[in-house]
């Protein structure tokens, strides 16, 4: 059993990735915004993280940018549903700047659950 934090703005979002994660039997932390994600993973450390790309007072980019470096060998996986225009590569960034895996919203339990098996060690 892993300890995952969540970072994504949208409560459904939140709760929805809880009970995908928890019926996986991980534990899971949640964040509102990559902010609040950093102060979470640096008061206890988890196993994995998910974050969201496109949020408030702190964007995902940003949030695994500094995650990585403060947390060296963690892993990341992105997470978007495409922004507001959805023109923009968000996922692709993501996975340049250093994110294990990414998921183009929406996305099914199984492939959640896939993408963090293949990163838990």
């Amino acid at each position: 059993m892993a300890r995952i934090l969540v970072i994504d703005d949208e409560p459904m979002m939140r709760e929805t990735l809880h009970a995908m994660l928890q019926s996986g039997g991980h534990r899971v932390v949640a964040a509102v915004n990559g902010r609040d994600g950093l102060a979470k993973m640096r008061a206890e450390r988890a196993d994995l993280v998910i974050t969201d790309i496109i949020m408030p007072e702190m964007e995902g980019v940003e949030a695994l940018l500094t995650l990585l470096a403060e947390f060296p060998g963690l892993k990341v996986i992105a997470i978007s549903g495409g922004g507001r225009t959805g023109t923009h590569d968000f996922l692709g960034v993501a996975a340049k700047l250093g994110a294990a895996r990414t998921l183009q919203k929406p996305f099914s339990r199984a492939a959640l659950l896939e993408a963090v098996e293949a990163c838990l060690p």
